[in-house]
């Protein structure tokens, strides 16, 4: 039954991200948003919604080890397997402002994120996320979203294709949004099952199993999104949801109940920030994702994932 219901979570994934990414392309064509302002914000917000549902809850129940390992292992996901996987089927393009802001932006907010901690170590000898730290983080997107809005040029407007108003495509947004949520709930449940009576630990399932389970969104919609030929999306989509991962789900977190970090954690959020820094790197290089370096950052998740298991 468990394998059943793992299948039926990826069949929901993916039809979910098929809709959810055709209604969201309408809408912003309707309203002459930019796709990529979409892929930021409301697609991006939308497939963190398994990570927001995990990690609020257990930052509420007071399990904060689980809490944060699923956002820094979903952000570490993000970046190497959905990007990586993405640019195995077709070369990823990005667009320049995007990141030299919005993902450079997310780079900052890991650093940010580390710096919290440390700088509260420093002052209380505990590692701790406290209700400050959550402020500061949510603050942060706020300026963000405000920002991101404000970027928006009329130019930009003119030279998007307009297109009718369509009821279906809120309900397409609506569908696609349930079905992406509930198949990664079912997902992440019945592959835990599955990893434990496999004999895998619970630390590890949360690295790895929760945090690729919540991250599957992600990367159906990406790969959904290239294919039908919004590249921003795709792209934006990765980046904008690294973002809403650590400022607003871990602001929320704690600011919610303060959260206690484990040291490993703190390496995890090193190791993120290390792969964040290398794939900018390979951005530099004519804005694209390609082949190799999709390769080698795969096999830099897959070195990773061995290095989590010994530990």
């Amino acid at each position: 039954m468990e394998y059943l219901l793992l299948i039926l979570g990826f069949v929901l994934l993916i039809k979910g991200a098929d809709m959810f990414v055709e209604g969201s392309s309408n809408i912003a064509k309707f309203f002459k948003i930019p796709t990529i302002i979409i892929g930021l914000t409301l697609v991006a917000f939308g497939t963190s919604a398994p990570e927001a549902a995990v990690s609020i809850t257990a930052g509420i129940n007071g399990n904060s080890d689980i809490a944060i390992s699923n956002i820094v292992g979903s952000c570490i996901f993000n970046l190497l397997c959905v990007l990586g996987v993405t640019a195995l089927f077709k070369d990823v393009k990005a667009d320049k402002e995007v990141i030299k802001k919005d993902y450079k932006l997310s780079i900052f907010a890991s650093l940010l994120l580390l710096v919290l901690i440390l700088g509260n170590y420093f002052f209380t000898k505990k590692l701790v996320l406290g209700r400050i730290g959550g402020l500061v983080l949510l603050g942060m997107l706020v300026i963000y979203l405000i920002n991101l809005i404000k970027g928006v040029s009329a130019e930009d407007r003119k030279q998007i294709e307009t297109k009718k108003f369509s009821i279906e495509d809120v309900i397409f947004i609506a569908i696609g949004l349930a079905c992406v949520v509930l198949g990664g709930d079912l997902t992440v449940d019945n592959a835990t099952i599955i990893a434990k009576a496999w004999g895998l630990s619970d630390r590890f399932i949360g690295l790895t199993i929760v945090a690729i389970g919540t991250s599957l969104p992600e990367l159906c919609t990406s790969l959904v999104a290239l294919f039908k030929g919004e590249n921003d999306i795709a792209v934006g989509n990765v980046i904008g949801s690294n973002i809403f991962n650590i400022l607003f789900i871990l602001g929320a977190s704690s600011l919610l109940s303060p959260m206690n970090i484990g040291i490993e954690s703190v390496i995890d959020l090193m190791i993120l920030i290390i792969g964040s820094i290398g794939i900018l790197i390979f951005f530099f290089n004519d804005f694209k994702i390609k082949r190799p370096e999709a390769l080698s950052m795969l096999m830099f998740y897959a070195t990773y994932c061995i290095y989590i298991f010994i530990r």
